[in-house]
């Protein structure tokens, strides 16, 4: 799912070789942090959260598949 992540929000910047994806584990949750650059911020989080909201929506259907939970954040430098 990281990889995923990566290449999506890759995608979608200015700024592609700014985007860090991380991933944290925590008592059966798993945390995928996403940081860009301050620029590309807005592209990320779209028109009214539509962008975030489709990755976590795109994250979360391939965890239920392994039923796992799975949080998307997304964080600037």
């Amino acid at each position: 799912m990281k990889d995923l992540v990566l290449q999506v929000t890759k995608a979608l910047v200015d700024h592609p070789e700014d985007v860090i994806v991380e991933k944290f584990e925590r008592n059966n949750q798993t945390l995928i942090e996403i940081t860009v650059n301050p620029e590309d911020v807005g592209k990320i989080i779209g028109k009214q959260g539509r962008i975030i909201k489709a990755i976590r929506t795109v994250v979360k259907s391939c965890a239920m598949r392994d039923n796992k939970k799975v949080a998307v954040e997304l964080t600037n430098r």
